[in-house]
């Protein structure tokens, strides 16, 4: 298998938050734009501010970057930037985060974000060759009634919008919490997703899998402590989408080797393999994918496995004649194949 092949290997990612794809130097260029002046003299210093200690001390920086962040433009460049970079490592679809309280909160209309981001996101198939999804997320540390307030704001757009989700710090602050804003949602005819498991307890999956009736686990890693648990999300085919190299960063996990991604495919699990904010831990997901071939020993077919998990878990349903060929292609993958020059 050479080096190249695990990156290229077609895939979808269904865990990225766009504004964690905000590289230093587009950061900088943003902010020399819009006259936001960073706390931070240039790229690599910015750079060496990325060692965290927890979720929360990654969100205290994430949140303070997003202060470049002002206009459509801006959120087209993120978007776009992110879907090149992703097309380059096999992403062939992706269903794609945002938060827009972070921005409304800073005076950011939610249909500046929406219309910019989704500028982007149309022209992704011409473009790079990816079909995106766009997942409005809730931040799980704002109150329910913020949340209500965001999913009726965001009714005017609701065609560009395929799912909620329900992110940011998440000890605390449990998935019941959002039952109102959840049943809204579905009322809407929007999908449920919600990050779950990563800091906080087993109880929590359990939690949006029955009060916020959610289809997919982002994270779902805490699921190993509860045996009960793991046979449910076995046995009903419920997808996590894990982020290894996040949750390295942000240590849920001290170091890759120890990542209990296989024993979670041995237990029937329906595992993606993601990047979470990419800018700030260390890879997209082509690099996770090589990463985790590298630290725990997946071999061609757990890659494959991955790959197909991840167009089994996608919202692709309303164009199944595409997810078809799209896993028909990574059955087909040679893994000799090296990235062009």
């Amino acid at each position: 298998m050479s080096e190249a092949g695990s990156v290229s290997l077609p895939k979808a990612e269904l865990h990225v938050h766009i504004e964690g794809t905000l590289e230093p130097e587009l950061a900088f260029a943003l902010a020399r734009r819009n006259a936001v002046e960073l706390p931070f003299p240039d790229t690599e210093a910015l750079r060496r501010a990325y060692l965290f200690e927890d979720l929360q001390s990654f969100l205290d920086l994430y949140y303070r970057l997003m202060a470049v962040l002002r206009t459509e433009d801006d959120f087209a460049e993120l978007a776009d930037a992110y879907l090149e970079r992703a097309a380059a490592q096999g992403v062939r679809h992706a269903e794609i985060f945002f938060d827009p309280q972070a921005h409304t909160a800073r005076g950011v209309p939610i249909g500046t974000v929406i219309e910019g981001l989704a500028r982007a996101l149309d022209a992704s198939e011409r473009r790079h060759g990816v079909s995106t999804r766009l997942i409005m997320c809730f931040l799980r540390d704002e109150s329910a009634e913020s949340a209500l307030r965001t999913l009726e704001e965001a009714k005017p757009y609701l065609r560009r919008i395929t799912a909620v989700g329900l992110d940011s710090a998440e000890v605390g602050h449990p998935p019941s919490k959002f039952r109102e804003v959840y049943e809204a949602a579905g009322a809407l005819g929007l999908r449920k997703v919600a990050h779950a498991g990563e800091e906080g307890p087993p109880s929590y999956i359990t939690e949006a899998l029955d009060v916020l009736g959610v289809e997919r686990v982002d994270h779902g890693l805490r699921c190993m402590e509860d045996e009960a648990l793991v046979e449910r999300l076995a046995r009903e085919r419920i997808p996590l989408t894990l982020c290894p190299l996040s949750n390295v960063r942000l240590r849920a996990i001290g170091v890759l080797e120890d990542h209990p991604l296989p024993r979670m495919m041995d237990a029937g699990l329906l595992c993606t393999v993601n990047s979470d904010d990419p800018a700030y831990f260390g890879g997209y997901v082509g690099d996770t994918f090589h990463a985790v071939r590298e630290a725990l020993a997946l071999d061609e077919e757990r890659l494959r496995e991955l790959a197909r998990n991840s167009f089994l878990a996608s919202f692709l349903e309303d164009d199944e004649e595409r997810r078809a060929r799209l896993i028909a292609e990574v059955d087909a993958y040679d893994f000799t194949v090296e990235l062009p020059e």
